[in-house]
């Protein structure tokens, strides 16, 4: 057995076993329990994956199928052909062939509804390297986005020194620009690479008619026929991600010359004040707690009569702008952006005629869901809404997305070149549906009762009932079960719940053990988190979702192991679990200092396999680590 050694001062040195990972006690006895004489056959391994695994589709040949998979572990010296002995069974459990998620990424959500109907992974400012202020602008964070599953690209376009040309950069900044040629021949390249359904590029339009002709004659020699194009002033529904698939589509407003300037000096200064005031831990602050927000009085609520127009704001009104326009460039646009003239109440509207989509920052968007939630849902069901983050995130830091999500609005936009737990969030959400950068939203966000009602995240969801499941959670969500009707709850949605299966009327726990952890002392130097002694981990596991919902919780710490075992289980009971992130941090405990980031996961709660997994950890920025993984298991009861 390999030893580590540790310094604790100029004279004296401390050693310490380094362990390996061996089955806790619970595996152990699933195992005795499923194999005859030390052997697990695959007769045996083919009944644990049905009873256990809640792999009911499962056949022999897929057991044994696993059985021959596991080369890496002749060195057992067990015949592979007829079994796996206990080693190689944890191994087994332990190994990247047995993932949290389904292994064939297959997407499987109805992708045939208007594009209104889903999340869509969107990115904000997409060209920038770093932060909002002084970073350099780039294709390459346009590639990292789109090979990560992004499907929604924002430029901002600019007249170049020469003002004969267009760079792209973040206007009235320090940021080095880059040309849009470069950027739209990169998004070309790369769209599709991931996934084939549609990329929308929104583009923050700054430039004179020349250049807004110049771009037009740019983007349709580049994109050519993967440009789509209605022929219409504007659509009347917006088309299905399967019927635009592998193409490209403009969305911006009608655009205006140019917008007010600030002055650069004083955004540095607000840059500062943001910093001061916000101390990030090394893994990002704590994802906002909503529910505070949320329940906050009506008289918070955004005053209609408030002009907040920001970043790609514009009135449809505008004619002196319209009539500026290149038409060329105007025939670009897919989606039409833009707000109607008035308050809050008139750019919610709903015309029966047409679709479009609006903007708001996230602090207006957080008062607007005060004192005009419902009408957010409503819109949001033909129309498309993007939230994108304040003005003062300069650290290209990021919002709680939930906040956009619980209303329907699909482009919950992030600043995809940060990190932190937010951003870890969104990773986790477009895990689903194949991580194709579609996830169809919930029935209840896409209904209205006869009486225009819409879904309310705020509303006190009632318990049901307790039921096991006996398969995954989206399998469930097809049974039907018996309703009792509340006063706290309207009867529409009673019966649309009932008509939809919509569980958030039923009680749902969810149970997560975590059984121990391993490969750190693989992807990290011996002293990475402590100098004098191995780490002291410790987990914590929670739920993201509404507010009802959002709970975390912590493990016990387990001092000098690179492999802790910590054998702990949570029950999280669910209201909303279409809309629940299953949430996973590993840290180390520091006595004297912050504790360090050992690793995280976000998974989609609704897309969870039951059973004993290995969950995979990720870095702050969302890449994978070669060897750290947790093993977990997740039941619904």
């Amino acid at each position: 057995m390999s030893k580590q050694t540790y310094r604790v001062c100029i004279c004296f040195q401390r050693k310490f076993r380094l362990t390996v990972a061996e089955p806790p006690a619970e595996i152990k006895s699933l195992f005795e329990r499923y194999s005859e004489n030390g052997t697990m056959t695959v007769d045996h391994l083919h009944k644990f994956l049905i009873e256990v695994q809640g792999e009911d589709t499962t056949t022999i040949e897929d057991a044994q199928a696993i059985i021959d998979s596991l080369k890496e572990f002749k060195h057992l010296n067990i015949f592979f052909r007829k079994g796996l002995n206990l080693e190689a069974f944890f191994r087994y459990l332990f190994s990247d062939t047995n993932p949290p998620l389904s292994p064939s990424r297959v997407v499987h959500h109805d992708m045939t509804a208007p594009v209104s109907h889903y999340f869509i992974y969107t990115g904000h400012n997409s060209y920038l390297t770093g932060n909002q202020l002084s970073s350099d602008c780039s294709d390459v964070p346009i590639i990292e986005a789109l090979q990560r599953g992004v499907r929604v690209i924002e430029l901002d376009l600019w007249p170049n020194s020469t003002k004969e040309d267009v760079d792209v950069l973040h206007g009235r900044t320090l940021t080095t620009p880059v040309e849009l040629i470069k950027c739209l021949r990169s998004i070309k390249e790369h769209a599709f690479f991931v996934s084939e359904y549609p990329v929308v590029l929104t583009l923050e339009d700054h430039l004179t008619p020349d250049l807004q002709a110049k771009v037009a004659k740019m983007v349709s020699q580049m994109f050519g026929d993967t440009l789509f194009s209605h022929g219409s002033e504007c659509l009347e529904e917006f088309p299905s991600p399967e019927s635009v698939k592998k193409q490209i589509i403009i969305s911006t407003k009608p655009p205006k010359e140019y917008h007010e300037t600030k002055n650069i000096k004083e955004q540095e200064n607000d840059a500062q004040k943001g910093k001061d005031s916000v101390e990030e831990e090394a893994w990002g602050e704590e994802v906002l707690d909503l529910k505070a927000e949320l329940e906050a009085d009506d008289k918070n609520g955004l005053d209609e009569g408030e002009d907040h127009r920001l970043e790609e704001d514009l009135d449809d009104g505008d004619l002196k702008s319209q009539q500026n326009e290149a038409p060329e460039y105007k025939h670009l646009i897919g989606i039409h952006a833009g707000k109607l003239k008035g308050g809050l109440k008139d750019w919610l509207m709903v015309d029966p005629h047409k679709v479009r989509r609006i903007s708001l920052s996230e602090q207006v968007f957080e008062k607007a869901v005060k004192t005009h939630g419902m009408d957010i849902v409503r819109f949001t069901q033909r129309n498309l809404l993007r939230v994108y983050p304040k003005t003062t995130r300069f650290d290209s830091s990021n919002y709680n997305p939930l906040i956009g999500w619980m209303y329907g609005a699909q482009m919950v936009a992030f600043n995809m070149q940060g990190s932190g737990r937010s951003l870890w969030l969104m990773h986790g959400m477009f895990r689903a549906n194949g991580g194709c950068g579609y996830v169809k939203k919930p029935d209840f966000l896409l209904k209205v009762g006869p009486h225009n009602e819409a879904f309310d995240p705020k509303a006190r969801l009632p318990v049901k009932t307790t039921l096991k499941l006996s398969g995954s959670l989206s399998e469930l969500l097809t049974i039907f079960s018996l309703l009792t009707f509340l006063d706290e709850v309207p009867l529409f949605f009673l019966c649309t719940y009932c008509l939809f299966i919509e569980v958030s009327l039923f009680f749902f726990t969810q149970q997560v053990k975590v059984y121990m952890g391993e490969g750190w002392h693989l992807d990290f130097h011996h002293t990475h988190f402590d100098l004098y002694s191995p780490p002291d981990f410790y987990t914590r596991v929670g739920i993201a979702g509404v507010p009802a919902d959002t709970v975390m919780k912590k493990t016990k710490t387990i001092e000098d192991d690179w492999t802790p075992t910590w054998n702990e289980e949570f029950a999280f009971p669910l209201t909303v679990p279409e809309l629940a992130l299953l949430r996973i941090e590993v840290h180390e405990y520091d006595m004297s200092e912050k504790d360090d980031f050992g690793g995280q996961m976000c998974l989609p709660v609704s897309e969870l396999r039951i059973g004993i997994r290995a969950v995979p950890l990720y870095n702050h920025k969302g890449d994978k680590y070669n060897s750290v993984k947790l093993l977990m298991r997740f039941e619904f009861v």
